[in-house]
């Protein structure tokens, strides 16, 4: 990495570099829109309004429109957001809002039914934790609406600027107002606007530096720890757009630095020179940087008297998370972290006017409390590993007093703090120590007896250790010929396992003053490791910036600077400081009595927490159409690719002889071949002697030496030609276990996100003498965790490592809170001391002759994971090698002393995946331990995706979506159109499409024509069908209280072929499996004869053969057909049935000729035959539709006929007798009728027999051979040909009696529509509905 020497720049009150400010823009015509642009790219937002909001107003109205302002009604503000390069043409017709340039936004935020951007104006750099991150302070914010141009001239005075933009923007002053109008966002402006709130956009600063990547240049917005980050609730919308949009267009979101992570707290930096850094470096002009960073949680956020104690969350007020960070350019990076917040249980306090008197309240008893505080200590421990609690409240305040003995309860009944034997490891974590601030300061010392608390706090700073990270050279080439110049890059030495949680009753002036001891002890521990020393001069800034940074803290909380400060500033308490001391309580009273309501109220608003309070919602419909695609199409640019991993344990007892040995049989064996691995990971136990004065504490130099002596053997072996060098890429240590990962320097470019954790679980999770080191990454796109681990020792004690291997499984945690189980691929090695449970000789006896099977079958690992114990889901190779452990040193004989251990399997490789397949597993012959090494080699399968067709496929798939859309986006600037005015604009009432346009119409699909399709629901029984009801109203939005469906037995299809046609909406579609086809009849109607099985037809029509059982175990009495659905249309309109021929013009018919008999003579002119219905028109007729009729169906030919079904002929040749009929119309009605009968005799009566049911008699003596005189068919109805009274002929449609012959040579105009209900079951003359279908309703 190469450093630039310092500037000017670096320091306080310099503004942010230009690279890093944006110009916010807004167009006003045709619609108000804000522009963020950068120098590459551009965000726009739109404020979109709902349908609700609308109709609030009275109108769709304009998004530009401005509307009535009410207050909060739980409506969410909508925005359309587009982000794309920057371009003259995407920019066309904006303009600049404000001269000064910004440097990123915070986010949005409604207001009423206004929506606000909130940008920062003005910052400066008050950081500089190494090069490349740097930290500014916020200190002018302003918020502009998306909406409403009413508040563009209405901004706060600046405190920075003279030339303020409150009489700038477009030019316009305060003046020209008759009313001061308050901007709706002016206590938020200045609340952000007071110098508490800090941002990067060089690293993700809501996270201290272990739990981010190594490397500077790592900028992760997904990683954001929301506890710390202030502006959570109005970013979140933008870091949830962000997240839809393409890695490409991501990756330029996060260039452009528009989007900004704020935290609340402290930050500051001290440079030290070169003369007085403790870690000397041979770059001589550079200095050492010394940085405090102190995050204010928002969880439970608020002033001292309105935020205390816990919450049902397990969240505590005033929690602070303070980080020490010391860069040395010698490539040293140190961290250490320590947090503070109010005595977890329920309490309050109650401002007062006297000091020192404020009531402490407890509102809720210790059972109640228990589940709460037991959350927030487990959140503590997942956090940053076991933690030890200083309390400092005093003894002899009765307030104080009882917070301790609720707080000492709280402790002593936490699982964290229960050390037991029969209590699982993992949960004896939390330790206490209580430490009486006042009562130990009394005496002559002062305040410096506070120093006195190390030797209680002692033991657990050297077992928490801290993170240090150190920079190593990448050697990019290959054997023979350099492939890339070498690089500096951090790889992580050691890391912090515990953190300090200190407490006093306000966390400020006490509390501030132990963290800055804590805080010394940390760095000292650090140079005395390295065999430095700090000068007076470097603790001097160390105290300052604690001193600062107690100040900054107390202010956001108790409104003044913290007591006590001058102390941590000298180390001595003078007369001046305790009349600062007493002046700064007095303040206290003031804000705490009178302003910090309204200081919470403004905080509740920020953090999205006042009721009613909703969140702004971006979208893009695009770019989410575009995600969803290229999910769809991933294989189109995504291909696998095999590589090849080799893994290695070895238990090393402590001993380090063996770093000069030759490692080549382990490390690189014969089943490798001339294959050279992707990936290396080696793990170790037992790397220093697990003696009482190293399992507190970690030391890395031993590790380092054997990272060296692996990285020397695999150059060694890897020397030939084209063969490439190994880089260390990451390494973790607890203790004595270890992890190194080499990897190729060509498959670099392919990993990414490595992460490093460990978790102890060795005397009760305290030290970490036994626990686990995990690294996961990406290789590629597929994830993978290596966890190399150290159980609990002894041979009955698989249930402690049952419950070692849970305690880590479940409790190691990555950033983003992965877990191991959220890996692809995941690979157990280690000493996981399982044993084999066979006695000593018959354990021997089975090796002599080589019988590993039955020494497996009594494996202590392998019946913990038949069992479901242990490692579920995890697989091993078959064991082919000899037990590993116990041997004597530099020998090949199992133990021999005393102990005579049993020999075993402990030292184990496991693996999850599918993708990964183990080409070998055995053990190598290195014999300076009482362990053998095991490794094995896999053949791992990961998915590589190709970016660039990626990106070119999305661009394809976005093109092409926004030609069809048009542009409809945030930047539209038609306007010509009224689309504009609806996008956005939900629907009315649920279930119902959104509003239309001239070119988006819900209707039309894309261009697809309009359809509609509906299913019936289903009946209450078999015996059932359902059907449409007939006496709907046809205006499908008249009310009524008649249902859309009915139910009615079911019976043979000839009942209910005019069922089917019962829609009035030309665009509904009836589904014909259930209601079957249409055959309406025009003639006479008839009463219905009595019931006789016999007499009835075969069964025919579409119903399945099952239906046919079903029905004829039905005996019930059918009801006659309904009638036929009236329709508003004409003649000409759309069928209401898809099966239904078109309707005829209607032609005056003589009434006086009678109708010629049948050619076939079979029966009486009054009988008219029962023809097949037609088939429907599917792709294939249905087999029972194709089978001959039975003659033994044939009945009485006696008896009349219902007329009800349809001729069994084409729909080719209805419509050929349509047009025959309709050419020959000028002939006679008598030859005319025949010539119709003739063909369809000749179509249908060479194949199919006429059967004939039971003629209905006539009502009102109506006669059969003659047409009903007056009979007029309904505007609408439809009439078919096929229906007629003669055997094998079908009857014309009616016509109506005229007075001349010319009318009678001239269609006539189809009915008025009759304001009366028509029965088609009645007579003709009367219309009664006695008889018809309204005596038989429908069960």
């Amino acid at each position: 990495m190469d450093y630039s020497p310092p500037s000017s720049t670096l320091w306080s009150g310099q503004a942010p570099s230009p690279e890093k400010s944006s110009q916010i823009l807004i167009r006003e015509y045709p619609h108000r829109a804000l522009a963020i642009a950068s120098q590459s790219h551009a965000i726009i937002l739109r404020h979109s309004p709902t349908t609700s909001e609308a109709i609030a107003n009275g109108s769709l109205t304009s998004v530009a429109s401005a509307h009535p302002r009410a207050g909060p009604d739980g409506t969410a503000s909508k925005c359309m957001v587009e982000f794309s390069p920057a371009s003259d043409q995407l920019l066309a017709g904006y303009r600049p809002l404000t001269p000064r340039p910004i440097f990123g936004t915070l986010g949005l935020i409604s207001i009423g039914r206004d929506a606000f951007l909130c940008v920062i104006t003005q910052a400066s750099r008050v950081a500089t934790l190494r090069p490349g991150e740097t930290v500014e302070k916020i200190e002018a914010v302003q918020f502009f609406c998306l909406n409403s141009a009413d508040y563009d001239d209405v901004v706060a005075v600046d405190p920075y600027d003279v030339d303020s933009d409150a009489a700038s923007v477009y030019g316009q002053s305060l003046g020209r107002r008759d009313v001061a109008v308050e901007h709706p966002c002016l206590e938020l402006q200045k609340l952000l606007s007071n110098g508490t709130f800090y941002y990067s956009t060089d690293f993700d600063v809501t996270n201290r530096m272990q739990d981010r990547p190594a490397d500077a240049v790592a900028f992760d917005i997904d990683n954001f720890d929301e506890s710390f980050l202030w502006n959570s609730f109005m970013i979140r919308p933008l870091v949830e757009f962000r997240s839809r949009l393409q890695q490409q267009e991501r990756d330029a979101l996060d260039a452009s630095r528009i989007l900004t992570s704020a935290i609340r707290g402290f930050c500051k930096s001290w440079a030290i020179p070169q003369t007085s850094a403790p870690l000397k470096t041979t770059r001589t002009g550079l200095p050492s940087y010394l940085t405090i960073i102190s995050r204010l949680s928002c969880r439970r956020a608020g002033t001292r008297f309105n935020a205390r104690g816990i919450d049902d969350d397990g969240n505590v007020a005033n929690f602070v998370e303070s980080e020490t960070v010391y860069w040395s350019p010698s490539g040293v990076v140190f961290s250490y972290a320590q947090v503070r917040g109010s005595v977890p249980v329920f309490w309050e306090q109650a401002a007062g006017l006297i000091p020192n008197q404020q009531k402490i309240t407890i509102t809720r008893s210790v059972d109640g409390t228990q589940p709460a505080f037991d959350k927030h200590f487990a959140e503590l421990e997942q956090a940053y590993g076991a933690v030890h609690v200083v309390n400092l409240l005093s003894e002899s305040k009765p307030g104080e007093l009882e917070l301790t003995n609720l707080y000492r309860f709280g402790v002593r009944n936490c699982p964290l703090s229960q050390p037991g034997e029969k209590q699982s490891r993992d949960r004896a974590l939390l330790r206490e120590t209580e430490y009486d601030f006042h009562a130990e300061t009394k005496g002559p010392q002062g305040y410096e007896a506070a120093n006195q608390i190390r030797r209680y706090i002692e033991r657990s700073a050297d077992g928490f250790a801290y993170y240090l990270a150190e920079e190593a050279d990448d050697e990019g080439e290959t054997n023979g010929r350099s492939s890339s110049p070498k690089s500096r890059r951090y790889i992580v030495i050691l890391q912090q396992e515990g953190v300090f949680r200190t407490n006093c009753l306000d966390c400020l002036d006490r509390t501030n003053l132990i963290q800055t001891i804590i805080s010394r002890m940390a760095v000292e521990s650090f140079l005395g490791h390295r065999g430095e020393r700090a000068a007076s001069d470097f603790w001097s800034r160390h105290a300052n910036l604690w001193a600062d940074n107690g100040d900054s803290l107390s202010k956001i909380y108790a409104g003044t600077g913290a007591l006590k400060s001058s102390f941590t500033r000298t180390g001595k308490m003078s007369i001046a400081g305790a009349i600062a001391d007493f002046r700064k309580s007095t303040t206290r009273l003031y804000y705490n009595n009178f302003a910090d309501k309204y200081r919470q109220n403004t905080i509740d608003n920020l953090l999205g927490r006042l009721v009613g309070q909703t969140p702004v919602i971006l979208f893009d419909p695009i770019s989410d159409y575009v995600s969803y695609e290229l999910q769809r199409r991933s294989s189109e640019f995504s291909s696998n690719e095999k590589i090849n991993i080799w893994v290695g344990t070895f238990n090393l007892n402590g001993r380090t002889d063996g770093i000069n040995e030759d490692l080549s049989p382990w490390l690189c064996p014969p089943e490798l071949g001339s294959v050279q691995p992707e990936i290396v990971a080696v793990g170790f136990q037992e790397i220093v002697e697990l003696n009482p004065q190293q399992i507190m504490n970690s030391d890395p130099s031993r590790k380092q030496l054997w990272e060296k002596a692996i990285k020397r053997t695999l150059d060694r072996q890897f020397s030939r030609e084209g063969d490439e060098r190994y880089v260390l890429l990451r390494s973790g240590q607890l203790v004595g276990a270890a992890l190194c990962i080499f990897v190729k320097a060509s498959s670099l470019h392919n990993i990414k996100n490595v992460e490093g954790s460990v978790k102890k679980t060795g005397l009760s999770g305290m030290a970490g003498n036994k626990g686990a080191v995990a690294i996961r990454l990406d290789y590629a796109n597929t994830p993978i965790c290596f966890v190399t681990a150290h159980l609990a020792a002894g041979f009955t004690n698989y249930d402690e490592r049952n419950k070692d291997y849970a305690t880590i499984d479940r409790g190691l945690r990555f950033q983003r809170n992965r877990g191991i189980g959220d890996h692809e691929s995941v690979i157990w090695f280690g000493d996981f001391n399982y044993r084999v449970g066979l006695g000593l000789e018959k354990a021997k006896e089975l090796l002599r002759q080589r019988d590993l099977e039955g020494m497996y079958e009594n494996d202590q690992l392998n019946l913990q994971m038949v069992a479901g114990l242990a490692f579920r889901f995890y697989s091993e190779a078959r064991i082919t090698f000899m037990p590993t452990y116990k041997f004597d040193l530099g020998r090949d004989e199992y133990d021999s002393s005393e102990k005579a251990r049993i020999p075993a399997w402990t030292d184990r490789i496991l693996r999850k995946g599918t993708n990964l397949r183990q080409l070998c597993y055995s053990s190598a012959p290195l014999r300076f331990s009482d362990h053998r090494p095991v490794y094995a080699t896999f053949e791992c399968t990961v998915n590589i995706v190709n970016e660039k067709l990626r990106d070119k496929i999305g661009r394809e798939i976005y093109d092409r979506r926004k030609s069809e859309v048009g542009s409809d986006t945030a930047n539209l600037v038609a306007d010509d159109s009224e689309d504009e005015d609806l996008i956005g604009y939900d629907a009315i009432e649920p279930g119902l499409p959104p509003a239309s346009s001239d070119r988006q119409k819900w209707w039309l699909e894309n261009g697809k024509m309009p359809r509609s399709s509906i299913s019936p629901p289903k009946p209450e029984s078999p015996a059932y069908q359902t059907i449409l009801n007939p006496k709907r109203p046809s205006n499908p939005y008249t009310p009524t209280e008649e249902q859309d469906w009915v139910n009615i037995p079911r019976r043979s299809e000839s009942r209910l072929s005019s069922f089917s046609s019962m829609s009035t909406s030309p665009y509904e579609h009836v589904n014909h499996s259930m209601l079957l086809s249409s055959s309406a009849s025009n003639s006479m109607p008839r009463k219905t004869p009595s019931y006789e099985p016999s007499t009835l037809p075969t069964k025919l029509g579409r119903l399945q053969l099952n239906e046919e059982a079903k029905t004829a175990q039905f005996d019930g009495t059918p009801p006659p057909p309904p009638p036929r659905r009236q329709t508003g249309m004409n003649a000409s309109g759309p069928s209401s049935s898809a099966n239904t021929a078109p309707q005829l013009a209607r032609k005056p018919m003589n009434t006086g000729v009678p109708i010629p008999p049948a050619r076939n003579g079979t029966v009486a002119s009054q009988q008219r035959p029962a023809l097949k219905t037609a088939p429907p028109p599917v792709a294939k007729k249905p087999a029972h539709l194709t089978a001959p009729a039975s003659p033994a169906t044939s009945t009485n030919p006696s008896l009349t006929s219902e007329p009800t079904t349809q001729s069994d002929i084409s729909k080719l040749q209805q419509a050929e007798l349509l047009r025959r009929f309709s050419a020959n119309r000028q002939e006679s009605t008598m030859n005319k009728d025949e010539d119709v009968s003739r063909l369809i005799a000749k179509n249908s009566g060479a194949n199919h027999e006429s059967h004939h049911p039971p003629q209905l008699p006539q009502r009102n003596g109506s006669s059969a051979n003659l047409v009903a005189p007056g009979r007029v068919t309904p505007a609408g109805a439809i009439s078919l040909v096929g229906l007629a009274g003669h055997d094998g002929r079908p009857q014309l449609p009616e016509r109506k009696a005229v007075a001349n012959s010319s009318a009678q040579m001239r269609p006539q105009p189809p009915a008025p529509r009759r304001s009366q209900p028509v029965d088609l079951l009645g007579d003709d003359g009367g219309m009664e509905m006695g008889g018809g279908w309204e005596a038989l309703k429908p069960t």
